[in-house]
């Protein structure tokens, strides 16, 4: 898919184009949202908003301005979120899926596995949410500095910084040096 020309038919009024937009991010965008809510229907919905903002969004950005998507499309998905946080006051995170393409030969007792899990959901729960989307977006989603902060609207030494402060206090609180 070449974004450029998505976006340039997008603009000159053929929506048909936006499909392209849908089946290449969807699935990056409900990960990244379940990864910030914890719930998946949430995140679905989350989704959908994204997508239909982007809808309605793209075809009024200015034609001599490069757009690029998938900064463009996880800051929406960060908004949509903070906006739903913001009305529900509660922030919660669930970090990491099982990788389920783990080496079989590494096989694990599941009960280390389930309280390793706990421990580092509970760690990433009480890092400051600034922190932890800019974790997310860096380590899970695997965005460069730069991609975080054009996708933020933040500076990317801020992106280092808070790179950096949540690793900290990750590390904090996960080898118990900070209780709740």
């Amino acid at each position: 898919m070449d974004e450029s020309l998505v976006v340039t038919n997008l603009r000159a009024g053929k929506p048909d184009a936006f499909r392209d937009i849908v089946d290449r991010y969807q699935r990056q965008i409900i990960r990244y949202l379940y990864r910030l809510t914890g719930e998946l229907e949430l995140a679905k919905d989350l989704t959908q908003d994204t997508f239909v903002q982007a809808f309605e969004s793209i075809p009024k950005t200015a034609p001599d301005s490069p757009l690029q998507l998938k900064p463009w499309l996880f800051r929406v998905a960060t908004n949509k979120a903070m906006q739903h946080y913001r009305r529900k006051k509660i922030i919660r995170f669930i970090p990491f899926q099982h990788n389920r393409d783990a080496d079989i030969s590494n096989k694990r007792d599941p009960s280390e596995e389930i309280i390793e899990r706990l421990a580092v959901e509970d760690a990433l729960c009480r890092i400051a949410v600034q922190q932890r989307t800019c974790l997310v977006l860096h380590f899970i989603e695997g965005f460069k500095y730069r991609e975080i902060a054009q996708t933020l609207g933040i500076s990317e030494d801020a992106v280092r910084m808070r790179v950096m402060r949540g690793q900290q206090a990750f590390r904090k609180i996960y080898t118990g040096g900070e209780s709740k």
